[in-house]
């Protein structure tokens, strides 16, 4: 069976649970802290990231990198539109997330509160996380405008688009930081897309010394 090293509330692991679990790829999960730099953990990936999927003798770091292997071994369902420019499409708004929200939301929100907190390495930088409240509603704005558009993020079909906005959206929304109420494309397609069985694990998924908002867990929410 294969081997998922993760953390909870990383995206970046959660984009790749999202995966399995709309391919229905049965995994092991492994919960690891790799802030502690364990040294079994980074015989298995020098660069002490998550997430890494394991496979026999098949090693794989980097969520794009362990998604196009999947998408690739598991065709099915495709999370890549069947059209070279939808794909193209589909793999820009992934980057998008991955990168440019990663840098501009996810660093200075999740990583201010959580992950500073959790790794013992300082306090709360309120610029930053001033930056961050600031740079969302941008970033949630485009979704809107996106989604005005397009039943889901990059067209017409679920993609992987849709996950790895999701995955850092729901990240996100664990802490309460997101305003639903003023995007209502975003919600509607965030609802949707959380009522799907790949999702129902990572809800499920507690932090221990942070508890969600009442109605991150609610499908109809």
């Amino acid at each position: 069976m294969k081997k998922l090293y993760h953390f909870s509330l990383s995206p970046f692991c959660r984009k790749i649970r999202l995966v399995l679990g709309e391919k229905r790829v049965e995994v092991e999960l492994i919960e690891e802290k790799f802030w502690e730099r364990r040294l079994q953990f980074l015989n298995i990936n020098h660069a002490g990231a998550v997430p890494v999927l394991v496979e026999n003798e098949i090693i794989l770091s980097d969520s794009s990198a362990i998604f196009e292997f999947l998408e690739e071994t598991h065709a099915e369902p495709s999370l890549l539109p069947n059209l070279p420019f939808k794909r193209a499409e589909a793999r820009r708004l992934s980057n998008w997330f991955d990168d440019k929200f990663h840098k501009e939301v996810t660093q200075n929100l999740l990583y201010e509160r959580v992950y500073k907190k959790i790794t013992q390495s300082g306090y709360p930088n309120s610029e930053k996380i001033k930056l961050g409240i600031k740079n969302f509603r941008y970033h949630l704005d485009y979704m809107d405008w996106l989604l005005e558009k397009r039943k889901w993020l990059a067209g017409d079909e679920m993609t992987i688009a849709d996950f790895s906005a999701s995955a850092h959206l729901s990240s996100l929304d664990y802490m309460n930081d997101v305003n639903w109420a003023g995007f209502p494309c975003v919600k509607e397609w965030y609802s949707k897309i959380k009522s799907r069985p790949a999702f129902r694990p990572i809800l499920s998924d507690l932090l221990t010394g942070f508890n969600p908002p009442d109605h991150y867990g609610d499908l109809d929410f």
